[in-house]
């Protein structure tokens, strides 16, 4: 992963508590005997997001064969090619989309791990900091898989392409191996997968919505302070000079960047009155701020994740300068 300046003494505190001092170490930090199991799980995972995000970045689309069978109709020749080019992709779709399903069990058991009793959020990300680490990877994952994605508006276009066409050459018996790996249901919810605008994202935060629903026992407090804690740790990293100035690339200011949005979202779903009120425990104002002041090409898709993917900001308890500071 992206190198991560060596020493990160963080001071994490906001307006309400004065946190500790400590040392999240996203560069070295390895799995105690306690972690591993967990840890294997997820690592199983992650091994695959650069070869899903490679997939994502070299999708061409079938846009110039679908056109011509569209102009086409009565053209088999047009018609078999664009199938036969949709086919592939529709492959490619699905197994983004599977990696998803298995992103969100990722997401599931880091979140028991960090939230758990007897240990405070911080006490948390500082015993299991090789988690840590991983739980701001699949963030900086999703983050990167949906600034791909919605660049790429062909991927729409060749799933809605394959399922009306997938219904008529059922009737006239064409080529329909893929149903095999493709079925109905799968379409279903491959179909609902890419109508989010950031489908990879909309997964973590239903993820840990559940995630808190589903542990009716666990204060809620356990997860929108993990989050919280680990936003305002990026904070600090960004806007401190003398942590951000040992970063050895620049990759290591964007990690800590889409890490920090990423929670921030996922605060937003999960705490009922969102990240943005006065009574947040995230410095929202620090957070935008610190984005503000990056080139404006490293942050606009994160900017633009707050403001499309965030479920408050428009709430009328949102203060009105925060909202001016994302428009």
């Amino acid at each position: 992963l992206v190198q991560m300046g060596n020493l990160l003494k963080v001071l994490t505190c906001t307006d309400f508590d004065q946190g500790p001092n400590f040392f999240l170490d996203f560069e070295n930090a390895q799995p105690t005997e306690a972690e591993r199991d967990v840890w294997n799980q997820v690592n199983s995972v992650l091994q695959e997001s650069e070869s899903m995000l490679a997939g994502l970045q070299s999708y061409k689309g079938a846009g110039q064969e679908i056109r011509d069978a569209i102009q086409n109709p009565s053209d088999l020749m047009h018609q078999e090619r664009a199938w036969n080019s949709v086919c592939p992709l529709v492959i490619k779709l699905k197994t983004f989309y599977c990696f998803s399903v298995r992103l969100e069990k990722a997401l599931y058991s880091l979140l028991t791990c960090l939230t758990c009793p007897p240990y405070t959020p911080t006490q948390h990300l500082e015993k299991e900091q090789a988690l840590a680490k991983q739980f701001a990877e699949i963030l900086h994952f999703t983050l990167r898989f949906d600034e791909l994605k919605m660049r790429i508006p062909a991927i729409q276009n060749d799933f809605s392409y394959y399922r009306r066409t997938i219904s008529r050459n059922r009737i006239n018996n064409m080529n329909l191996d893929i149903e095999s790996e493709v079925n109905n249901e799968m379409a279903n919810r491959m179909s609902l997968f890419y109508a989010e605008a950031t489908p990879m994202l909309k997964t973590l935060s239903t993820a840990t919505t559940n995630f808190v629903s589903e542990n009716k026992t666990l204060p809620l407090e356990n997860t929108t302070d993990c989050l919280s804690t680990m936003a305002s740790v990026c904070k600090v990293m960004l806007e401190t000079p003398e942590y951000s100035s040992r970063f050895s690339s620049e990759d290591t200011l964007l990690f800590c960047m889409r890490v920090m949005v990423g929670v921030i979202i996922l605060y937003d779903h999960v705490h009922p009155n969102g990240a943005f009120t006065k009574l947040s425990k995230i410095d929202m104002k620090g957070c935008i701020k610190v984005l503000k002041e990056q080139p404006i090409d490293n942050v606009e898709g994160l900017l633009n994740a707050l403001k499309f993917t965030t479920k408050h900001l428009n709430d009328e308890s949102t203060p009105k300068n925060i909202r001016a500071m994302l428009q």
